[in-house]
């Protein structure tokens, strides 16, 4: 594959994640104002809880999975197929084993709570968790193919069924009807992730192999569930590290008001951070590629490029956001959120900094080394929970964002640590110090610049375009990058 394919293959799936993310605001934009702040909270609590669920357990072995079959599947086409059986195997057990688990632990999840009546919408959210995951391990498969265009294209159906689905349900069946959208839009996409696999494929799998190579390839299921019970372990830690706070301010205000409140705060401050999650997607089967290949040169590479490009682009959209929170959240959630705008000013540059953390986090997994990502999460869970149940009772919303800030940027620094310690990336802090030099002109810039609801937009377009000359004329964005990104956005003939 060429590095103008890889670098088509990676637009477009940023792209399609970008669709993907935008269809999840417009959900809690037009959910939120439906149900209203209370219900919203409940919601934002069921919804968040489940698939978290899913994300921290139930993708341990699809993320190995696609390590391992990334690895092959250029050599080894018969082994493609003998761990996506052995993963399907030990995903159903899994998943079933969750499911019915979650499903006898609501009540006693809603009474920890202390809101018992959470018990039946808790029930009801335990489909998201097998559909979740079923259309979840396609993404995963495909990934580890390398078939990265294709998973765009189904990442942008699931964007489009999921407004459709979980929209509609609210309006007619309101609270009940938002969670059951969550059901059906994911198990819609795993129906046509398995026809497009079992017709095209899979065909062309088999195409390449003989039934004798099929029919002996076997893979250890130990190797698997090695290397998936670590990742668990880091998505677990993980997802408890960024959503913790959300549960305390549940916990210790004991208001679905507020909660409302900062879930609206938390969701669109989270922006730059599911629109970097794109390219953990690359980053995993490169590395783990060039890594089973022994090419340090071009692993270093991937990871230089990859942080230098993230940091340039991150910078001025935590800016804008922490800024304009205002305006933003109006637009999302209309005035009655408007409280959130001040604890989502703080969050965005936490988020920034956790950005960076789970990047490079997928860079280290991708190497093998799955049990620092890990341990770094537990330790930040450890911060984070400490630090919120400290500043929740002492600034309530605001000290909560301010807690979650401070354990972001702990953990970022000590990721970087390991990038530079295990893979010999040396940050060259004269080129980093002129990026958030740019940004902080930038955020002082700002002040000149009203907050209107709708002008903001021009303003954030004049303030990037600042941003940018600044890097150009200090010499940081390279005519280079310019041809770079414009080859990208052109179709080769």
């Amino acid at each position: 594959m060429s590095k103008q394919h890889i670098a088509k293959s990676a637009l477009w799936v940023v792209l399609s994640e970008i669709v993907f993310n935008l269809s999840g605001y417009i959900i809690h934009s037009v959910v939120g104002r439906i149900l209203g702040p209370a219900d919203y909270g409940r919601y934002g609590l069921v919804v968040t809880l489940t698939t978290m669920v899913i994300i921290l357990i139930g993708n341990g072995i699809p993320t190995a999975m696609a390590k391992y079959i990334s690895e092959i599947f250029e050599s080894n086409p018969a082994m493609v197929l003998a761990i996506k059986r052995r993963a399907i195997f030990l995903q159903s057990a899994v998943i079933g084993s969750i499911t019915l688990l979650f499903y006898l632990l609501s009540p006693l999840i809603a009474r920890i709570l202390g809101d018992p009546t959470l018990t039946h919408l808790f029930r009801i959210s335990t489909l998201i968790i097998p559909a979740f995951a079923a259309a979840s391990f396609y993404f995963s498969y495909y990934t580890g193919l390398h078939l990265f265009n294709l998973q765009s294209i189904l990442k942008v159906s699931r964007s489009a069924i999921k407004v459709i689905a979980i929209v509609s349900l609210a309006y007619f069946f309101h609270l009940k009807g938002s969670i059951i959208g969550y059901i059906v839009a994911p198990a819609s996409v795993f129906l046509i992730a398995w026809l497009i696999d079992k017709f095209s494929v899979t065909k062309k799998i088999r195409a390449q192999i003989t039934a004798q190579k099929l029919e002996t390839a076997s893979f250890p299921w130990q190797k698997l569930t090695n290397y998936a019970w670590q990742i668990i372990l880091f998505f677990l830690a993980y997802e408890l590290l960024i959503s913790i706070d959300l549960y305390l301010v549940k916990g210790i205000l004991h208001s679905d008001y507020q909660t409302g409140i900062y879930n609206a705060a938390l969701t669109v401050g989270r922006i730059p951070y599911y629109i970097f999650y794109a390219l953990t997607i690359i980053l995993l089967p490169k590395i783990s590629n060039s890594t089973a290949q022994n090419n340090h040169s071009e692993t270093n590479k991937i990871i230089s490029q990859s942080l230098r490009i993230m940091t340039i682009l991150l910078v001025p959209g935590v800016v804008l956001m922490s800024v304009f929170s205002r305006p933003i959240i109006k637009i999302f959630y209309s005035s009655q959120y408007i409280d959130a705008s001040a604890p989502m000013s703080i969050l965005a540059i936490g988020v920034g900094f956790l950005t960076v953390f789970y990047v490079m986090s997928f860079v280290m997994n991708g190497a093998g080394k799955t049990k620092q990502p890990m341990f770094i999460s537990i330790f930040g869970l450890i911060i984070n929970t400490t630090l919120n149940y400290v500043l929740i009772k002492k600034y309530a919303l605001i000290g909560s964002a301010i807690a979650t800030s401070i354990s972001s940027f702990i953990v970022m620094l000590i990721a970087l640590y390991f990038i530079h310690r295990d893979f010999g990336i040396t940050l060259k802090m004269k080129n980093y110090l002129k990026i958030i030099s740019a940004g902080i002109i930038m955020y002082f810039l700002s002040g000149f610049f009203s907050q209107g609801q709708f002008i903001f937009f021009l303003w954030s377009v004049i303030l990037f375009a600042i941003y940018a000359g600044i890097l150009y004329f200090w010499g940081e964005i390279k005519k280079e990058d310019i041809a770079f990104f414009q080859k990208m956005l052109t179709r080769k003939k």
